[in-house]
């Protein structure tokens, strides 16, 4: 077993599959500890199973429990041992999302009274703090701070993640919580906007609509990062798609992995999602491959950072 050791931050099931599966794949391959934390159920998402649209939050509820074993069997497809709720399964619920007029999610009126919206900063970072202390990891794995489309449960999550890492390493605070320490690398989730306009490209020219909104020739806005904004870049092998495109599928609820977008024989899904971008929010850039990023969220760093 290496004695490196990831953390990833979410803030419901299905966005760790989707963002990450590759990496956490990847990792998990190479006998690195792979913690994953997950600040909600997912309780207020939408449902893309007919037959389950009674869990809906505004219909029967339970959408929670049922997405937290979607979540478990996606893991296991990943090879995730180590993966927990923030503060414990209950403690944040989903805060829902509302569209602006301008094609980005905000804060929604109707929020349950324990959304992680409204949650205390410092009480929701400390909760992560007793976990950085306790996993020790040297590279952290988050949302930028417009949670990648605004989602405020992703704009919380990057606030509780940066902000927990930032206490984690103060000598003086909390010492109940565990011993400190300090996270060597930050990195943020990134879309390249090259790949992501060759994949919506491919999909237009097989005679498939793309997504809505989205003109692979036209501004795609806050969705992509532009390449040269890039630092670091994990490419996963077949298998490893292979255990992410699982994983995602395990998400039932919420991720259709049997569109074309997956099932074009060009590979348009694969094409996109088998590699993940990010962009160093702290740290040292290590070493880099042939496209001028690095390709080991580790590099750069010594087998072992205490």
């Amino acid at each position: 077993m290496s004695d490196r050791h990831l953390l990833l931050v979410h803030a419901h099931p299905d966005d760790e599959a989707i963002n990450n599966g590759a990496t956490m794949t990847r990792y998990v391959d190479e006998g690195v500890g792979v913690t994953l934390v997950s600040c909600t159920a997912g309780e207020r998402g939408e449902v893309l199973v007919p037959e389950l649209e009674h869990l809906a939050h505004d219909r029967e509820g339970g959408l929670g429990d049922h997405r937290r074993e979607e979540l478990a069997a996606a893991m296991k497809e990943l090879g995730v041992t180590d993966h927990r709720f923030l503060g414990g399964y209950g403690t944040y619920s989903d805060s829902g999302m509302a569209w602006h007029p301008d094609g980005h999610a905000i804060a929604g009126d109707d929020r349950p009274d324990n959304a992680f919206w409204d949650a205390d900063l410092t009480e929701a970072a400390d909760h992560l703090v007793a976990i950085i202390r306790e996993v020790r990891p040297q590279v952290l794995v988050t949302y930028d701070q417009f949670g990648n489309y605004g989602h405020p449960d992703h704009v919380q999550a990057h606030r509780v993640a940066m902000y927990a890492a930032q206490l984690a390493a103060v000598r003086s605070y909390r010492l109940d919580l565990g011993e400190p320490h300090e996270i060597a690398k930050i990195y943020w989730i990134a879309i390249g906007e090259s790949r992501m306009r060759a994949g919506l490209r491919a999909l237009r020219d097989a005679g498939e609509e793309v997504w809505e909104g989205m003109d692979p020739d036209g501004d795609l806005g806050f969705w992509v990062t532009a390449d040269e904004l890039l630092d670091a870049e994990i490419q996963a092998t077949q298998e490893q798609f292979d255990r992410k495109q699982a994983a995602m599928r395990a998400h039932a609820t919420q991720i259709t992995v049997d569109g074309p977008f997956f099932a074009l024989s060009n590979n348009v899904g694969q094409a996109i999602f088998a590699a993940e971008h990010y962009r160093l929010a702290k740290g040292t850039r290590g070493p880099v491959g042939e496209h001028g990023l690095e390709t080991d969220l580790f590099a750069g760093l010594t087998p072992a950072v205490p």
